[in-house]
Protein backbone atom coordinates (compact mmCIF):
# COMPACT_ATOMS: atom_id res chain seq x y z
CA UNK A 1 0.00 0.00 0.00
CA UNK A 2 1.24 3.45 -0.86
CA UNK A 3 0.66 6.24 1.63
CA UNK A 4 0.97 10.04 1.61
CA UNK A 5 3.75 11.31 -0.71
CA UNK A 6 4.27 7.92 -2.35
CA UNK A 7 1.00 8.33 -4.22
CA UNK A 8 1.95 10.00 -7.49
CA UNK A 9 -0.94 9.48 -9.92
CA UNK A 10 -3.32 12.39 -10.06
CA UNK A 11 -6.32 12.77 -9.88
CA UNK A 12 -7.60 10.35 -7.20
CA UNK A 13 -11.07 9.31 -6.09
CA UNK A 14 -11.11 10.31 -2.42
CA UNK A 15 -12.98 8.65 0.41
CA UNK A 16 -13.17 10.63 3.64
CA UNK A 17 -12.29 9.45 7.15
CA UNK A 18 -15.99 8.80 7.86
CA UNK A 19 -16.30 6.54 4.78
CA UNK A 20 -18.18 9.09 2.66
CA UNK A 21 -17.09 9.72 -0.92
CA UNK A 22 -15.56 13.16 -1.37
CA UNK A 23 -15.12 12.88 -5.14
CA UNK A 24 -12.31 13.12 -7.67
CA UNK A 25 -9.59 15.54 -6.53
CA UNK A 26 -5.87 16.08 -7.17
CA UNK A 27 -3.29 14.29 -5.04
CA UNK A 28 -2.03 17.55 -3.52
CA UNK A 29 -5.52 18.55 -2.46
CA UNK A 30 -6.19 15.09 -0.98
CA UNK A 31 -2.91 15.21 0.96
CA UNK A 32 -3.77 18.66 2.26
CA UNK A 33 -7.19 17.44 3.45
CA UNK A 34 -5.61 14.44 5.19
CA UNK A 35 -3.01 16.58 6.98
CA UNK A 36 -5.68 19.03 8.17
CA UNK A 37 -7.42 16.12 9.89
CA UNK A 38 -4.10 14.75 11.25
CA UNK A 39 -4.49 11.51 9.27
CA UNK A 40 -2.81 9.72 6.36
CA UNK A 41 -3.79 9.38 2.71
CA UNK A 42 -3.78 5.66 1.86
CA UNK A 43 -4.11 4.08 -1.59
CA UNK A 44 -6.91 1.51 -1.44
CA UNK A 45 -7.43 0.43 -5.07
CA UNK A 46 -4.40 0.97 -7.30
CA UNK A 47 -5.78 -0.83 -10.37
CA UNK A 48 -8.82 1.36 -10.95
CA UNK A 49 -8.67 4.66 -12.81
CA UNK A 50 -8.69 7.12 -11.15
CA UNK A 51 -7.05 5.33 -8.21
CA UNK A 52 -9.04 5.19 -4.99
CA UNK A 53 -7.54 6.71 -1.84
CA UNK A 54 -8.90 6.92 1.68
CA UNK A 55 -8.14 9.25 4.54
CA UNK A 56 -7.37 7.15 7.64
CA UNK A 57 -4.95 6.62 10.53
CA UNK A 58 -2.54 4.21 8.82
CA UNK A 59 -0.77 3.11 12.02
CA UNK A 60 -4.07 2.10 13.61
CA UNK A 61 -5.20 0.40 10.38
CA UNK A 62 -2.01 -1.71 10.31
CA UNK A 63 -2.40 -2.59 13.99
CA UNK A 64 -5.98 -3.78 13.37
CA UNK A 65 -4.85 -5.87 10.38
CA UNK A 66 -2.09 -7.55 12.44
CA UNK A 67 -4.53 -8.15 15.30
CA UNK A 68 -6.98 -9.88 12.92
CA UNK A 69 -4.13 -12.03 11.55
CA UNK A 70 -3.10 -13.06 15.09
CA UNK A 71 -6.70 -13.99 15.94
CA UNK A 72 -7.04 -16.04 12.74
CA UNK A 73 -3.81 -17.85 13.57
CA UNK A 74 -5.14 -18.70 17.06
CA UNK A 75 -8.27 -20.19 15.52
CA UNK A 76 -6.31 -22.56 13.28
CA UNK A 77 -6.36 -26.19 14.34
CA UNK A 78 -3.29 -28.28 13.69
CA UNK A 79 -3.70 -32.02 13.43
CA UNK A 80 -1.16 -34.01 15.39
CA UNK A 81 -0.17 -37.19 13.53
CA UNK A 82 1.67 -40.05 15.22
CA UNK A 83 3.15 -42.90 13.21
CA UNK A 84 3.23 -46.58 14.19
CA UNK A 85 5.37 -48.85 12.01
CA UNK A 86 4.77 -52.56 11.48
CA UNK A 87 6.54 -55.30 9.52
CA UNK A 88 4.51 -57.80 7.44
CA UNK A 89 5.71 -60.86 9.40
CA UNK A 90 5.15 -59.37 12.86
CA UNK A 91 4.93 -61.47 15.99
CA UNK A 92 1.57 -61.53 17.88
CA UNK A 93 2.98 -59.86 20.99
CA UNK A 94 4.67 -57.12 18.95
CA UNK A 95 1.41 -56.56 17.07
CA UNK A 96 -0.51 -56.16 20.35
CA UNK A 97 2.11 -53.78 21.78
CA UNK A 98 2.17 -51.51 18.72
CA UNK A 99 -1.62 -51.59 18.38
CA UNK A 100 -1.88 -50.67 22.08
CA UNK A 101 0.39 -47.68 21.46
CA UNK A 102 -1.75 -46.63 18.49
CA UNK A 103 -4.88 -46.97 20.68
CA UNK A 104 -3.29 -44.69 23.29
CA UNK A 105 -2.52 -42.04 20.66
CA UNK A 106 -6.08 -42.21 19.32
CA UNK A 107 -7.54 -41.86 22.83
CA UNK A 108 -5.42 -38.71 23.25
CA UNK A 109 -7.17 -37.31 20.15
CA UNK A 110 -4.26 -37.67 17.74
CA UNK A 111 -4.40 -39.06 14.21
CA UNK A 112 -2.40 -42.24 13.66
CA UNK A 113 -0.51 -43.14 10.50
CA UNK A 114 -0.02 -46.91 10.27
CA UNK A 115 2.90 -47.92 8.05
CA UNK A 116 3.81 -51.42 6.93
CA UNK A 117 7.47 -51.55 5.89
CA UNK A 118 8.58 -54.19 3.39
CA UNK A 119 12.10 -55.50 2.77
CA UNK A 120 13.57 -57.65 0.03
CA UNK A 121 11.56 -60.87 -0.33
CA UNK A 122 8.59 -59.47 1.60
CA UNK A 123 7.89 -57.34 -1.48
CA UNK A 124 6.76 -60.48 -3.32
CA UNK A 125 3.74 -60.89 -1.03
CA UNK A 126 2.13 -57.44 -0.53
CA UNK A 127 -1.17 -59.14 0.36
CA UNK A 128 0.36 -59.95 3.77
CA UNK A 129 0.66 -56.20 4.39
CA UNK A 130 -2.94 -55.57 3.34
CA UNK A 131 -4.14 -58.31 5.71
CA UNK A 132 -2.13 -56.76 8.53
CA UNK A 133 -3.66 -53.34 7.85
CA UNK A 134 -7.14 -54.90 8.02
CA UNK A 135 -6.24 -56.54 11.36
CA UNK A 136 -5.07 -53.18 12.75
CA UNK A 137 -8.22 -51.43 11.51
CA UNK A 138 -10.43 -54.10 13.10
CA UNK A 139 -8.51 -53.95 16.39
CA UNK A 140 -8.92 -50.16 16.60
CA UNK A 141 -12.43 -49.75 15.14
CA UNK A 142 -13.91 -48.97 18.59
CA UNK A 143 -11.70 -45.85 19.04
CA UNK A 144 -10.89 -44.81 15.46
CA UNK A 145 -12.32 -44.29 12.02
CA UNK A 146 -10.38 -45.31 8.95
CA UNK A 147 -9.66 -42.27 6.79
CA UNK A 148 -7.85 -43.90 3.90
CA UNK A 149 -7.06 -47.50 3.08
CA UNK A 150 -4.29 -47.89 0.47
CA UNK A 151 -5.04 -49.68 -2.77
CA UNK A 152 -1.40 -50.36 -3.74
CA UNK A 153 2.18 -50.19 -2.49
CA UNK A 154 3.87 -46.80 -2.41
CA UNK A 155 7.52 -47.67 -2.90
CA UNK A 156 8.33 -50.15 -0.14
CA UNK A 157 5.57 -49.02 2.24
CA UNK A 158 1.85 -49.43 2.75
CA UNK A 159 0.28 -46.54 4.65
CA UNK A 160 -3.16 -45.89 6.12
CA UNK A 161 -4.39 -43.03 8.28
CA UNK A 162 -6.84 -43.39 11.16
CA UNK A 163 -8.53 -40.56 13.05
CA UNK A 164 -10.14 -40.67 16.49
CA UNK A 165 -13.90 -40.96 16.79
CA UNK A 166 -15.73 -37.78 17.83
CA UNK A 167 -16.79 -37.80 21.44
Amino acid sequence: MRINERIRLSPVRLIGADGEQVGVVSVDEALKMAREQGLDLVEVAANSRPIVCKIMDYGRFRFEQEKKAREAKKQQHQVDIKEVKYRPNINIHDFETKTGRARKFLEQGKHVKVTIMFRMREMRRPENGFELLKRVAEALEDVAKLEKMPDRLEGRDLTMVMRPLKR
